[in-house]
């Protein structure tokens, strides 16, 4: 009987073990879950060891599939059995999927432009549908998929990572350090990322950022058609049509314009789902305007550099709440872009206050308070805005600190706010 191991049980994981379940291959296989979780539950008839020990003794198995949110090292390290196998939910879907794969990853804006493209097609009238890391897991649709449907995937380094094929349409953005966390350097983060465009062949596209070095090395790795995109030149747009702020916004709304256009979707439909385009929940989402001060929820901010994109995505004075989980990384460029940028007020809480502190102590003096929760900044930024003001939510950190995930944190800032 084969011994079927499924390493991290959250969506992805309960995803695949459906999945896995319906299939003749897994009839009678002895299927096993593994999870840091104590408290799971854990469907009956399926074995488990869950706590900190979950990864002893993963040479028992025949077949492992790791879920993104474990970091790849942390199992193939452990595995010393040629026997064992190791794969994913995300490698199973590319050996079963019959249509085209849009691939989208990058450091930021990959929920962004995958629902952009999404909804572009749909628009269009494709049979498309939205998984991976944003809609469903990707498992999930593969039985309402045909040949000539479209699915666009939202792909992280760690979904990536370990992947042997790439997808038809490759888009890749903008690249930085993130999540030295969980990869053991950002070389590794970057390797990982690279697997989008390396398996590639010379039928497949890629479209990337030219002025973003790690882009357009990633694009250079692939066989396939290469489209090089840079808002420098003529746009089909301005910032002055889009619904969502910020030039990063211009920017991710030209890659899905220019994918779209290559699939030769009219430019009329792409065009009006792109003005009317309101973005996607906690990334410069607008909350509420109250005696002329303006909220915004930026918590899927993860990273200094999403910050430093939010920041400039105003021309308003900003009062700016940040801190959380640290990965990392350094806040050591906030003090510059801060300065420039009309930044009135930083308000700190979470882990790394005291880290991203030190970073700010240069020569400008920085108006800095220190809230003990979430609770404690928004009240302080709705004592100190003035009419005119924005009130910015992008933390530049995880949110394991505090919450369950970004959405949580969002969550929490949009009801503290109304």
């Amino acid at each position: 009987m084969k011994k079927v191991a499924i390493v991290g049980f959250g969506r992805e994981g309960q995803s695949l073990y459906q999945y896995l379940k319906g299939q003749a291959t897994y009839k009678r296989a002895e299927f096993w879950v593994l999870d840091q979780n104590k408290g799971l539950t854990i469907p009956k008839d399926v074995g488990s060891v869950l706590g900190p020990e979950y990864l002893n003794n993963l040479d028992q198995f025949d077949l492992i599939f790791r879920s993104p949110g474990v970091p790849y090292h942390s199992v193939s390290s452990r595995l010393q059995n040629p026997h064992s196998k190791l794969s994913s939910a995300t490698k199973l879907f590319f050996t079963k999927c019959p249509c085209p794969i849009i691939g989208v990853t990058g450091t930021k804006g990959k929920t962004t432009v995958s629902t952009l493209i999404y909804e572009i097609f749909k628009n269009c009238g494709w049979d498309v549908y939205l998984a991976g890391n944003v809609g469903e897991p990707a498992l999930n649709i593969l039985p309402k998929l045909k040949k000539d449907s479209l699915v666009v995937l939202e792909m992280s380094s760690f979904q990536l990572q370990d992947l042997t094929k790439s997808p038809a349409v490759a888009v890749v953005l903008e690249m930085f350090p993130d999540h030295q966390d969980a990869h053991l350097s950002f070389d590794e983060y970057f390797q990982a990322k690279s697997q989008i465009a390396l398996h590639q062949n010379a039928g497949n596209k890629i479209f990337y950022f030219t002025d973003n070095q790690y882009s357009k090395k990633i694009a250079n790795l692939s066989k396939g058609e290469k489209t090089g995109i840079n808002d420098k030149n003529f746009l089909p747009f301005s910032a002055k049509d889009l619904l969502i702020p910020g030039r990063h916004n211009v920017r991710n709304a030209l890659m899905a314009f220019s994918v779209a256009q290559s699939f030769g979707c009219p430019t009329d439909r792409i065009l009006e789902t792109v003005f009317n385009f309101k973005g996607v929940e906690h990334r410069l989402e607008f909350v509420k305007k109250n005696n002329g001060v303006s909220f915004y929820n930026d918590s899927a901010s993860t990273n200094p550099s999403t910050t430093i994109a939010a920041v400039k995505s105003f021309k308003e004075p900003k009062i700016l709440i940040v801190g959380g989980k640290d990965k990392n990384l350094s806040y050591n460029e906030w003090l510059g872009v801060f300065n420039m940028n009309k930044v009135k007020m930083i308000i700190l809480f979470g882990e790394n206050k005291n880290k991203i502190k030190k970073s700010l102590s240069g020569e400008k003096k920085f108006n800095i308070k220190i809230g003990q929760g979430l609770n404690e900044c928004v009240l302080l930024a709705k004592k100190i805005a003035q009419a005119g003001d924005v009130v910015l939510f992008s933390p530049g950190a995880a949110s394991f600190d505090m919450f369950k995930n970004y959405a949580e944190r969002g969550e929490q800032f949009k009801r503290l706010v109304a």
